[in-house]
């Protein structure tokens, strides 16, 4: 039975490679992203799209509307919204206090307001029974991201995801985090990564090989499935042993 999937950063890298795997089983998907033309460009089949910022409440809120008018339940939610907040406009300043402040502002904002605004605002439409809440993590929840800002903006997701697992459980709900580590044809890094850098984010693997797209989304995926109905208040690792146990 076609299940309704909405998924923010849907129109590029992760996201996408999700969409595409959704759609794939005969899933309807809506695409949600900042970059109208670029949601329009991912070509979903059947996928409906709605550009918004999902930083701001009321862009939020209106992404709710159209959810209740164009979907009315929600059975999967897949936040793939957010990224380095590096790669965001500087704030102009000089102010080095100021420039941490923007920083750790930023990071939170795309990483952790995105998907907490967007969770809260869709909830009660989410399926009872059958839903599944789904959370980008990163590797650098665990390990740190060289500024702290971006690391612990994603590692704030698991106390939230593992309290609305608890809350969400009695009704059929399902809520985990996939924490990806070193994935390559994204642009999280704004570019190809330097040779050096990437031969030593791969030399930290058992498998050899950096991690794709359709690694995260093949994981998603199965998170969503009938098969994986037991399993919540997770984070499951996806980094070829890059990063072990926890």
């Amino acid at each position: 039975m076609a299940r309704n999937v909405v998924i923010s950063g849907g129109g590029t890298g992760i996201g996408l490679a999700a969409a595409r795997a959704f759609a794939a089983d005969g899933d309807r998907v809506l695409l949600l992203g900042r970059r109208g033309a670029v949601l329009e460009e991912a070509r979903v089949p059947g996928a409906l799209t709605y550009a918004a910022d999902l930083g701001r409440a009321e862009e939020v809120r209106e992404v709710a509307e159209f959810v209740g008018e164009e979907l009315g339940t929600v059975d999967v939610l897949v936040h793939s919204a957010g990224g380095n907040g590096r790669l965001e406009q500087g704030d102009g300043g000089d102010d080095p206090l100021g420039a941490v402040a923007h920083d750790w502002t930023v990071n939170f904002r795309l990483n952790t307001l995105t998907a907490v605004l967007l969770t809260e605002a869709v909830r009660d439409r989410l399926a009872s029974p059958g839903g599944r809440v789904l959370f980008l993590s990163s590797i650098a929840a665990y390990r740190g991201s060289g500024s702290g800002a971006y690391a612990a903006s994603k590692a704030a997701l698991h106390p939230y995801a593992f309290d609305l697992a608890r809350q969400l459980g009695p009704r059929g709900i399902t809520v985990n985090l996939v924490a990806p580590g070193y994935v390559e044809d994204t642009g999280f890094f704004g570019g190809a990564v330097e040779e050096t850098r990437r031969e030593q984010l791969v030399a930290e693997t058992s498998t050899g090989r950096p991690g794709t797209p359709g690694d995260v989304a093949a994981t998603l995926h199965w998170l969503a499935s009938h098969a994986a109905g037991h399993i919540t208040a997770q984070v499951i690792q996806v980094n070829g042993g890059a990063e072990r146990g926890r």
